[in-house]
């Protein structure tokens, strides 16, 4: 037998310590139970019936490998279902994104818990760009910012709320893993409930520095930070009880939103002084609260959006243009392994395009959503006008093409 060659496993016969699956059995059984209840006409939350002990299957299941840390599993899971089927890998994906920034504790005492993780996507404009060192060196702005969650109405009063010191770049955000952040709401809940700090080496190896792009002292930079926080609420705290009526929990939504911008405008120049030794030499951006993957997920989507506009007005400058004297045509494009957007850029009268920009899509994306945000962000951008095509000729031609309009 070769020196090289790792002996198998021991087999047990003890029927209380069975062999566990090995994770590709494990990610495939996940996958075809988030098709079962992809297929549904409607998707229910867990209760009694079928679909609902599906979906109860699926959440426990999720759980289950939460506590267990086999990320391995998960995400493997969640890319067997995007070659499988679109719906049910967002359905998948979202079940354990949610779960991953949200966990419920049961104290001794028989009261319940429940701490999710939240980010708050910032898009931050300066000359030279953002200087770790700097950061995080006003102690009163920081305090201020961690208690206005609260004052401004975006935490309910009797949360406990914590926001971790240290703006997160996309690398780091994108090195946490599911159970890595399931880990991180248990130190942060720890603390929270004992009201006093706890060790929190997982939140702390968090942090593991900026890696991202180095800008020269005069250049012009754009970059994206995360604010990251975690919030314990009672169970039944009614402050995030959403109403059961869809349009008392669109005016229920509605309010929150209106909370939010007004949070924004108060609490930016303390973002500021908490992003720089002179704030006003930064300008802040926001994007909306929300629980941990789908916060990144639009700073990702308008991190994307902002390159391709970079890209086509790249374009434009060469050709000496006004975005005016532009029409731009999106089609989607097989690429094989994944899907392109692509944006072709023509003169008003017609004619081969003057340059062309792809922008990759998820095969298990919203491809009509993702058109319209395309769409909407071009024609933001001040072009002519822009046509949805089927696709395009060997010479660039669309075809099949439709303005498109707003709603």
């Amino acid at each position: 037998m070769p020196k090289n060659k790792r002996p198998l496993p021991r087999t047990s016969n003890n029927p209380h310590n069975p062999r566990e699956e090995d994770a590709g059995s494990q990610a495939n059984e996940l996958a075809e139970l988030a098709l079962a209840i992809a297929e549904q006409e409607e998707v229910p939350g867990p209760g009694p019936g079928p679909d609902g002990d599906r979906d109860a299957e699926l959440l426990a299941a999720v759980r289950k490998l939460l506590r267990k840390k086999r990320d391995d599993v998960l995400y493997e899971a969640i890319e067997h279902a995007r070659y499988t089927d679109p719906e049910a890998c967002r359905l998948l994906r979202g079940r354990i994104e949610e779960e991953a920034a949200t966990l419920r504790l049961r104290r001794d005492d028989g009261n319940e818990y429940e701490i999710d993780a939240f980010l708050v996507p910032l898009f931050v404009r300066s000359t030279g760009g953002l200087v770790a060192q700097q950061t995080f060196q006003d102690a009163g702005a920081f305090e201020a910012l961690s208690a206005s969650f609260q004052a401004a109405g975006l935490e309910g009063k009797e949360a406990r709320v914590v926001l971790i010191q240290h703006a997160y770049d996309l690398a780091e955000i994108d090195h946490i893993a599911f159970s890595t952040l399931h880990e991180m709401l248990r130190e942060a809940a720890a603390s929270l409930l004992e009201k006093k700090l706890q060790p929190a080496p997982t939140i702390e190896a968090s942090i593991r520095g900026w890696t991202g792009e180095r800008f020269a002292p005069d250049e012009s930079a754009i970059e994206l930070r995360f604010l990251l926080g975690f919030s314990l609420k009672r169970a039944n705290d009614p402050f995030y009880a959403v109403p059961k009526d869809e349009a008392t929990a669109d005016a229920w939504y509605s309010a929150r939103q209106e909370r939010y911008r007004a949070w924004t405008v108060e609490v930016a120049p303390l973002v500021r002084r908490c992003l720089a030794g002179d704030p006003e030499a930064l300008h802040v951006d926001f994007l909306y609260q929300d629980l941990f993957y789908g916060a990144k997920e639009q700073g990702v989507a308008e991190l994307t959006t902002l390159g391709t506009l970079s890209e086509v007005a790249r374009t434009l400058a060469a050709k000496g243009l006004e975005a005016d004297q532009v029409h731009a045509a999106v089609a989607p494009i097989d690429a094989g392994e994944h899907i392109v957007l692509r944006v072709n850029l023509y003169a008003l009268d017609g004619g081969t395009p003057w340059g062309s920009v792809e922008v990759p899509v998820d095969l298990a994306a919203d491809l009509g959503a993702e058109i319209d945000n395309l769409c909407d962000a071009l024609l933001s951008f001040g072009l002519e006008g822009v046509s949805v095509a089927t696709g395009f000729s060997p010479d660039g031609h669309a075809e099949g093409a439709d303005p498109y309009r707003a709603d």
